[in-house]
């Protein structure tokens, strides 16, 4: 982790793990148990035993209902009759299912370009949802507006020792259900899933390593650790929109210092693979942003050899952009092959082209013959393909077996 001067965290009370312990006894009866199971098939991807804590199988589809909980229960015990928030998908449902069961009312404010299932599935845990504004820095304006105006309670996504305690009852259980784990690895958006997990299990007796991951288009964290002090990014730009956080919060900030082991990047790349994987091998369904940990270590990410416990964090992903993962992810596993190739405008050449695949063994998905616009001499045309290949090194075999039979062929992507 990039070492960096020490910020004191004065604004708000840094969590211990007493208020973990509280939060779960005040979240008993209301979450799932979601214990870890061990993945097999992903363990002999990454050589090492590969264990996943499935929090997009909690109520809401994701970890948020720990935090959200947490916050709200205390709110009503102190006579609170209504919370707002700001998301663009698993905070607002988390906050929405909490205030139901609460008895409190609840608004939430998301963006304009918010998923449509996701502000469906906010309504339908029973709040209000205002939609408006470009970013979800507008809408936190919104709501922050909102709670000045009609005295709810404002509750934020991590920026808060309340919610951070919350989600730390994950630690707690991992404490308990996976003891052999020599490493937790843990996705970051804001930080605060990451900062409660780790308080939770630095007080344990047996201390496994807390690994916090993030895109690379997203690295929030990393900035701050290296700077000391919460930055502000110029933009982000990953799949993973569920941990794209611009800004953590000093308070997030102080914990990870404290109490985490390193905190490391993915690329899309890796986070698209991670998606597919767990569709195929593990037949579950999770967003980009809770596969962030489980990319990180089937791309060899984190040091060691021991078990390494992923949590995956989030399972609300729209279908549409889940076609585009998986189609994504497929091509960067090298399972897909889409290739250019520049043939005879003669008749028979394509048949023959054919003839040759089939005799590769190879599926082929989609094929597409041009003449006109395409960037070859008269007298020729332009075919290009995508067929079905088992991995990066079948793609290459196919690409030079292609080329030695007297193709013009090249990789297209």
């Amino acid at each position: 982790m990039p070492a960096a001067p020490a910020v004191p965290c004065r604004e708000a009370r840094v969590v211990r793990v007493d208020d973990v312990e509280r939060a779960r006894r005040r979240l008993a009866g209301v979450v799932r148990a979601t214990p870890p199971s061990h993945a097999a098939a992903l363990s002999r991807l990454a050589g090492r035993p590969v264990l996943l804590k499935p929090e997009h199988l909690q109520r809401t589809g994701s970890f948020k209902i720990r935090g959200a909980y947490n916050r709200i229960a205390v709110a009503a015990s102190e006579g609170a009759t209504g919370v707002v928030a700001a998301s663009a998908g698993n905070h607002g449902q988390g906050v929405a299912l909490a205030a139901s069961l609460c008895s409190l009312t609840a608004t939430v404010f998301m963006p304009a370009d918010a998923s449509l299932p996701k502000e469906e599935a906010t309504r339908g845990y029973g709040a209000a949802v205002v939609t408006g504004g470009d970013t979800i820095d507008d809408c936190i304006d919104a709501a922050r507006a909102h709670a000045e105006a009609t005295g709810a309670v404002y509750v934020p996504p991590f920026d808060d020792p309340l919610v951070i305690a919350g989600q730390g009852t994950i630690g707690l259980e991992l404490a308990v259900e996976a003891p052999e784990a020599e490493v937790v690895v843990v996705p970051v958006g804001g930080g605060g899933l990451l900062a409660g997990i780790a308080v939770a299990l630095a007080a344990q007796q047996r201390r496994p390593r807390v690994v916090g991951v993030e895109p690379v288009g997203a690295a929030s964290m990393t900035a701050a650790l290296g700077r000391g002090e919460p930055v502000l990014l110029d933009t982000c730009d990953t799949i993973a929109d569920g941990v794209a956080v611009r800004r953590v919060s000093a308070l997030t900030l102080e914990h990870v210092r404290e109490h985490v082991d390193d905190v490391v990047t993915v690329d899309d790349e890796q986070i698209s693979e991670a998606v597919l994987l767990l569709l195929e091998r593990a037949k579950w369904v999770v967003e980009p942003a809770g596969a962030v940990g489980l990319a990180a270590v089937l791309a060899g990410a984190i040091p060691g050899s021991g078990p390494a416990l992923a949590v995956l964090s989030g399972g609300n992903v729209d279908p549409l952009l889940l076609t585009r993962l998986v189609e994504h992810g497929l091509t960067a596993a090298g399972r897909y092959l889409c290739v250019r190739v520049v043939l005879r405008d003669r008749p028979g050449a394509l048949a023959r082209l054919a003839r040759s695949l089939a005799d590769l063994r190879l599926n082929i998905l989609a094929v597409e013959h041009r003449r006109s616009g395409a960037p070859v001499a008269i007298g020729e045309v332009e075919v290009l393909l995508t067929m079905e290949t088992r991995d990066p090194r079948h793609r290459d075999e196919v690409m030079a077996q292609l080329r030695a039979g007297g193709q013009r062929a090249e990789l297209i992507g």
